[in-house]
């Protein structure tokens, strides 16, 4: 979602008891698919939610945006309650190559490297986010509030104030907590001042839907080349989504090519495994950067998703981070507020901040590594990236260890995950 021109303001004196009035327990900023898995997450939590999203329609929506879902994320979805809804309209894939260009050593992930009847899902972002937005709006306990725009933030001792515009009228709203879902350009972060840090790639991604003239046998593939990463997922209808990065100036030339020359340099990378490939739609081109926030918390204020981090997107992480933000807080202010505390109080947040922003932090890290260790052709990394591969291959555990690494298996499990 898009915020624009909002200020905040902090006052050091606190509410007095008397005349303290919360209109809701929480209010959640930006209506995407984290924030609206925020909101799911609460359903049964006893807390009072408003949910506030600026546009009726987001570019991701217009772009037909596809995502790598993780068996993590898919756990906390079952956990909430709504995974049934997504299930059958999203494609699951159970074998990952992953390769080093024209390189013939391949590293197969299978599913009997997880002992799990897949490896993970690929979904297109209507099919997250339509079955989100029918879920909030049957939680009795969430309002959500679209179209309308944050004006102002004026984090107190004991509340937060929040200007609303709602069809050109301005309304004040208090909250105990205010979370900060609105992306990666976050206005609320801006407006709070917590700084950044981190660096946009010398690289864009290609993103662009085709559909081959073979079966894709729910197989997903990531293979490096000098220039960056290229993905294909696969979709349903024997669709597949591919993730083409490339340094700028060589992905806006791409771009710009018409459909016949674009499908004979796609093919080049995608290989001839699938057959002859048909492009379905548009293409788009992003640029890629790395971003972490120096907090994820403030008093009365918490981030999510793109609006603490941002990743390169190989290996499918930005979105799954998100949610894996979205499940820990969520468990973090539910606890607190079933003991009593005040959920929008400092030591309560540092919980989920000092749960999240290190494993957050290790994800950037290890995705930054893989893009800069294999998009290069330096002859000695060249020789050790390949030899990597093979003993990534050769060693089950190693390769077993790798995979739950990429799926976020190996960090601390939300309780939603567990149900």
């Amino acid at each position: 979602m898009a915020l624009t021109q909002i200020t905040q303001t902090v006052s050091p004196q606190p509410t007095p008891p008397e005349l303290r009035k919360y209109d809701y327990d929480l209010v959640i900023v930006g209506g995407g698919i984290v924030g609206l898995t925020l909101a799911s997450a609460l359903k049964d939590s006893g807390l009072n939610i408003l949910l506030i999203e600026a546009k009726v329609s987001s570019a991701a929506v217009a772009k037909g945006q596809a995502y790598a879902v993780h068996l993590l994320s898919a756990l906390i979805y079952q956990g909430i309650g709504i995974w049934d809804k997504i299930l059958p309209q999203i494609a699951k894939y159970r074998q990952v190559r992953l390769s080093d260009a024209d390189y013939p050593g391949v590293v197969e992930f299978e599913t009997t490297d997880l002992g799990t009847p897949e490896l993970g899902y690929v979904a297109e972002h209507q099919a997250l986010l339509e079955p989100l937005q029918e879920f909030v709006q049957n939680c009795p306990n969430v309002t959500y509030l679209c179209p309308a725009e944050v004006v102002s933030t004026n984090y107190q001792q004991n509340e937060v104030v929040i200007a609303v515009k709602i069809a050109d009228q301005l309304n004040t709203i208090r909250s105990k907590l205010l979370v900060a879902a609105d992306g990666s350009r976050s206005p609320i972060r801006q407006a709070a001042g917590i700084k950044t840090h981190g660096w946009k790639y010398w690289q864009s991604c290609i993103v662009a839907f085709v559909k081959p003239e073979k079966p894709h046998n729910d197989t997903a593939y990531e293979r490096f080349w000098p220039s960056g990463p290229f993905a294909i997922l696969p979709l349903p209808g024997n669709r597949c989504r591919i993730v083409w990065t490339a340094p700028h100036d060589e992905a806006k030339a791409l771009c710009a090519l018409n459909d016949e020359e674009f499908l004979q340099e796609l093919s080049q990378r995608f290989g001839k495994q699938m057959g002859k490939l048909e492009l379905l739609g548009d293409r788009f081109v992003f640029q890629v950067q790395l971003m972490q926030s120096d907090r994820y918390v403030l008093p009365r204020l918490a981030l999510v998703g793109d609006a603490a981090h941002n990743c390169h997107p190989v290996g499918g992480q930005g979105l799954n981070l998100g949610i894996r933000d979205v499940a820990a807080l969520a468990q973090v202010i539910q606890k607190a507020h079933q003991a009593g505390e005040d959920i929008g109080n400092i030591r309560v947040l540092k919980r989920y901040e000092s749960w999240r922003q290190k494993e957050n932090l290790a994800i950037l890290g290890f995705t930054d590594m893989l893009d800069r260790m294999f998009s290069n052709q330096f002859p000695p990394l060249v020789f050790v990236r390949r030899l990597g591969l093979w003993f990534l291959q050769s060693v089950p555990a190693l390769k077993t260890f790798m995979l739950k690494l990429m799926i976020g298996l190996k960090g601390k499990t939300p309780e939603l995950a567990k149900r």
